[in-house]
């Protein structure tokens, strides 16, 4: 059952963060889940959802509301899934922008793990239980080509490709501003934003997990530009952190750019789709490439900025 808790907070813990005060005053919970419950707007002081940063006065009133813990087990859904190759060992498909990968905080359904579970049942206890199948990730707003595993022999050869960067992935973005080189590459660490923990950064020197993007200019128009971009390693947001590090964030990104500011219409999602990947099979050892054609978001944006729109 959903648990609601009211706690007070003593005017000793002034100036403390929430969620520091919240880790102390609740130990029965985790971290991790009391972070998930801020993140869900389950916390609140005064009435007010607040983040993690925020800092108490004392005298407040915080209540949380506690969900009962999710079922260990991933529920299979039958969603639309767009499937681009499928045999007894593999499923490739091209996730839609807005599709969730798997469960997450926020995201307890409609996820493409639980589609995909649907679709294959098999894969059940492929990898890990809320998780079937899932070797990689796309952000919830990038679309583009996911290869799943069905088998957990699968799984191991795909884990290590992937782990040993012998997976090849292309992805194609329009971002903005004109970039001035025809080609480039960007070698730079990613590690936690200290001062946004949600979102990641190019880190310090000596700081962080190496990470190398190269980019190659596809068209120019007069305040954006069309990419093709290479994966060297899988940070998490790796092209769009690296992007904005350039100062040409993404289109559409609203974590790591300008948002909507600048396009010529609405763009669902943000413009960055994963459009080529190639992999060994794990069982034939056959080389492997997959495209997907770029979406109509996409499309449409192009088409307009090639009309000067």
């Amino acid at each position: 059952m959903t648990a609601a808790i009211q706690l007070r907070v003593e005017p000793s813990a002034a100036g403390t963060r929430l969620d520091r005060w919240l880790a102390a005053s609740l130990s029965e919970l985790s971290r991790a889940r009391l972070q998930a419950l801020i993140e869900a707007g389950e916390v609140r002081v005064d009435g007010v959802p607040r983040k993690a940063a925020h800092r108490l006065r004392g005298g407040e009133t915080v209540d949380v509301t506690v969900p009962p813990p999710a079922s260990a087990e991933l529920a299979p859904e039958p969603l639309r899934l767009v499937i681009v190759f499928e045999d007894a060992h593999l499923l490739v498909v091209d996730k839609p922008a807005g599709m969730v990968v798997h469960p997450g905080a926020g995201h307890a359904v409609g996820t493409l793990a639980a589609g995909a579970l649907a679709h294959a049942p098999e894969m059940a206890g492929v990898g890990g239980p809320r998780r079937p199948g899932i070797v990689h990730r796309l952000d919830k707003d990038t679309s583009g080509l996911l290869v799943l595993a069905k088998t957990s022999a699968a799984y191991a050869s795909l884990t290590a490709q992937l782990a040993a960067h012998s997976a090849s992935r292309k992805y194609r973005a329009i971002v903005h501003g004109r970039l001035a080189r025809d080609t480039g590459m960007v070698d730079a660490p990613i590690g936690r934003d200290p001062r946004h923990r949600q979102r990641m950064a190019v880190s310090a020197p000596g700081r962080g997990k190496r990470a190398v993007t190269s980019y190659q200019v596809l068209e120019r128009f007069a305040d954006f530009t069309y990419l093709e971009l290479a994966l060297g390693t899988g940070r998490t947001h790796q092209i769009r952190v690296h992007l904005a590090s350039l100062g040409h964030p993404v289109a559409g990104d609203t974590v790591y750019g300008r948002a909507g500011r600048g396009l010529p219409e609405p763009l669902e999602g943000h413009a960055l789709h994963a459009a080529v990947l190639g992999v060994l099979h794990p069982v034939t050892q056959e080389r492997m490439e997959f495209t997907a054609p770029l979406p109509a978001r996409m499309e449409r944006l192009l088409s307009r900025l090639r009309h000067g729109g």
